[in-house]
């Protein structure tokens, strides 16, 4: 916590001071064109890779990037309420789902380890993925250990664009035009961005 405090005051007293009329003209509301969906993995940073400013992304992040189906939490879904209010209330025009390379969430769900009590809640969660793991084990389960694990990431970013497609007010805006969806997966070792590519259904370096 000393290294917190630590910055908490290098904050306050060196970037916030030089940028303080940009943070008193943020501070009166927000505007952001992006809503970011990632992973809570303690080394992926949106505003960093993205080398993006306060207040022009609107950041979801949870265990896995995982986006529930309309209606598969009926009680407390606060990635639904975050949707809702990004594209209802904000009115962005750009949805990404970013997955990562070696993600724990992942690595989770395909362990017999999982099972145990003490991870009930991470094991509730990650029955939201399911559907993944059926796919894996049908199509790629022949793979080498490296291998299943890169395609298990992409497809749970794959999966995730499914998923945020059963939201009626994200299929709306979707058929206006005023909605745009993105499959992002990022590298943690080499620090590069892939977006998925419709037409040749693969990940391809963005640039």
């Amino acid at each position: 916590m000393d290294k917190l405090y630590k910055g908490l005051h290098h904050f306050r007293e060196s970037f916030f001071r030089k940028e303080e009329e940009f943070f008193q003209r943020i501070s009166s509301g927000q505007n952001p064109e992006v809503l970011f969906i990632t992973c809570s993995d303690s080394r992926i940073d949106p505003n960093l890779v993205t080398q993006s400013r306060p207040g022009e992304l609107f950041i979801v992040r949870n265990v896995g990037n995982i986006v529930p189906p309309h209606d598969a939490i009926r009680d407390k879904n606060s990635v639904a309420a975050a949707l809702e209010y990004a594209v209802s209330a904000l009115k962005v025009k750009d949805i990404v789902i970013c997955g990562h390379s070696n993600c724990g969430a992942l690595q989770a769900l395909f362990s017999t380890d999982i099972g145990i009590p003490q991870y009930a809640h991470l094991r509730n969660w990650l029955s939201l993925a399911n559907p993944l793991h059926d796919i894996m084990k049908q199509y790629y389960g022949t793979r080498t250990k490296a291998v299943f694990a890169r395609i298990a990431e992409e497809e749970n970013v794959l999966l995730q664009l499914e998923n945020i497609q059963t939201y009626p007010f994200i299929v709306e805006a979707l058929q206006a035009g005023t909605l745009r969806l993105h499959g992002w997966y990022y590298d943690i070792g080499n620090g590069r961005v892939y977006a998925y590519n419709p037409e040749t259904e693969s990940f391809d370096p963005l640039h």
